[in-house]
């Protein structure tokens, strides 16, 4: 009848919340355990542990639940008045094990389908985080060649005529290649990413000589705050590359910023050539889509990269969530 229909669902969806929140909750607890296993362990166990829990529930619905039904049913029956029960259910163990039987069949087919949906979703997913942290690391290492041949024509000349220098030129080199080939999934100090753009822009000083004048404004940023490495350097060259080096009197270049607890807003401002200079160079979107997208993979839509050019000048503004190392 309808009734009996509405009381089998009611009952079925019942045994089915029991078994998956019971599952859901021991794989949760379990899930540092779980993941020492690896892929192919940690999805027997996993098989296992809904199946345990399946039958344990079974076990759990047939005692509490369906065990004393039967009993009513029966003790009816033996009274005489079986009318008021049309399709009593059959006492027995051989009901008891086809209905553990069953259960855990059902289970065992939804368990497998469901483990192997979020086995391929893990994978999917590692993938792409596999391909994006490849890309970041490739656009992290990416450091123009004229820039490496110049920075060695210039600590060779500075050999003869200033060793000291030519010394210090080659620590801010070594310094800038190793930040360039560190790995791109650890985020560095607001304060090692100033050094390194100091670092660069000493040894394009020195190459570039008074064509070049630099102005660090950063006393208001936090040191501690954390961001993905090499963001200021390539801004940093941008800026040299195409306005300081196309420029026949040079130029300036300025970095400035400030923090108020939650937001970070830094600023990489340079002088711009005339026109007919600046067509030569070609265009410096490049490296700030590299910036941006570095960016966003860490921080997230919180973060932004704005640029303008306003009476002879090139600004490039970022700005981003105060964010500090865990401890």
């Amino acid at each position: 009848s309808t009734s009996h229909w509405w009381r089998d669902l009611a009952l079925n969806s019942l045994f089915i919340q029991w078994v998956a929140l019971s599952s859901a909750g021991l794989l949760c607890t379990g899930r540092r355990w779980l993941s020492i296993l690896g892929n192919t362990g940690a999805g027997i166990a996993a098989y296992t542990l809904i199946l345990l829990v399946s039958l344990l529930c079974s076990e759990a619905a047939y005692w509490l639940v369906a065990r004393p039904v039967m009993d009513v049913e029966h003790f009816i029956a033996q009274a005489g008045n079986s009318e008021y029960i049309p399709n009593p259910v059959p006492m027995g163990t051989m009901w008891h094990l086809e209905f553990l039987a069953k259960n855990l069949a059902i289970t065992a087919i939804v368990a497998a389908v469901a483990l192997r949906y979020f086995y391929v979703q893990h994978q999917w997913r590692s993938r792409v985080q596999s391909e994006a942290k490849a890309r970041i690391q490739a656009l992290q290492s990416r450091i123009r060649p004229h820039f490496l041949f110049n920075s060695m024509n210039t600590i060779a000349s500075l050999t003869r005529t200033s060793p000291e220098l030519a010394e210090q030129v080659t620590e801010d080199l070594a310094d800038l290649f190793r930040a360039s080939l560190g790995d791109a999934s650890v985020p560095v100090t607001l304060e090692r990413e100033i050094e390194v753009c100091r670092q660069y822009l000493r040894i394009e000083e020195q190459r570039l000589g008074a064509r070049v004048s630099t102005d660090f404004e950063v006393d208001d940023l936090p040191a501690d705050a954390i961001l993905p490495g090499l963001i200021l350097q390539p801004l940093a060259e941008n800026a040299i590359y195409h306005g300081i080096e196309p420029a026949e009197h040079g130029g300036f270049v300025a970095i400035n910023g400030a923090g108020d607890g939650k937001r970070i807003v830094i600023r990489i401002t340079n002088s711009l050539p005339n026109s007919d200079a600046r067509s030569d160079r070609q265009s410096n979107q490049m490296a700030q889509a590299n910036v941006e997208l570095r960016l966003h993979a860490f921080f997230g839509a919180d973060s932004s990269l704005e640029v303008s050019s306003d009476q002879g000048e090139y600004t490039v503004e970022l700005r981003f969530p105060y964010w500090k190392e865990r401890s």
